[in-house]
């Protein structure tokens, strides 16, 4: 794991070149493309990608410590020495999945999930919370996940049709 604004960081230099246009300090986009990431990390290798947890606030997921993060990080001081290989294959994998969506078709995305559904339970649709999401309701989340591989552009239950993989496989 690694911490989220590290994490952060390398996102927005990889949206950037994977889209070739400005994040623009979206923090709709950061918050959720980071929600994403988690969710995805724990479908395909069943463990998060950081530690840091989740609330559950009106506009979808949000990660408390990045809140003011395009106010305090100097995107020039950038290192991507503590991402390894997993973290660099899930955040390819949601870039190729959710890099194209606006911040608002997000958040509209990140209301349809369960945990954070759970997290507003007793809110109203504009009432503020900050309730944590348990890493467990994101693991549920995870599960209706199809998963997707964007080495090879598609998601892993087609491999079984491709006659490349079912002889690499044998």
């Amino acid at each position: 794991m690694v911490k989220a604004k590290v994490l952060a960081k390398y996102l927005v230099k990889a949206y950037e070149e994977f889209t070739d246009s400005s994040f623009d300090n979206s923090e709709l986009r950061l918050h959720k493309l980071m929600y994403f990431a988690q969710r995805e990390s724990l479908a395909v290798f069943g463990e998060p990608i950081i530690d840091e947890d989740f609330e559950g606030w009106v506009h979808g997921p949000v990660l408390p410590e990045l809140r003011s993060f395009f106010k305090e990080q100097n995107q020039d001081d950038y290192d991507d020495s503590q991402i390894g290989e997993r973290e660099k294959y899930i955040v390819a994998n949601i870039l190729d999945q959710y890099a194209k969506y606006a911040p608002w078709t997000l958040r509209d995305l990140t209301h349809k999930e369960i945990s954070w559904k759970r997290s507003r339970a007793g809110l109203s649709e504009d009432e503020p919370g900050n309730v944590k999401i348990p890493i467990d309701d994101i693991m549920l989340d995870a599960q209706k996940v199809r998963l997707y591989d964007h080495v090879w552009g598609m998601y892993l239950d087609e491999f079984e049709d491709e006659p490349e993989y079912a002889t690499f496989n044998n």
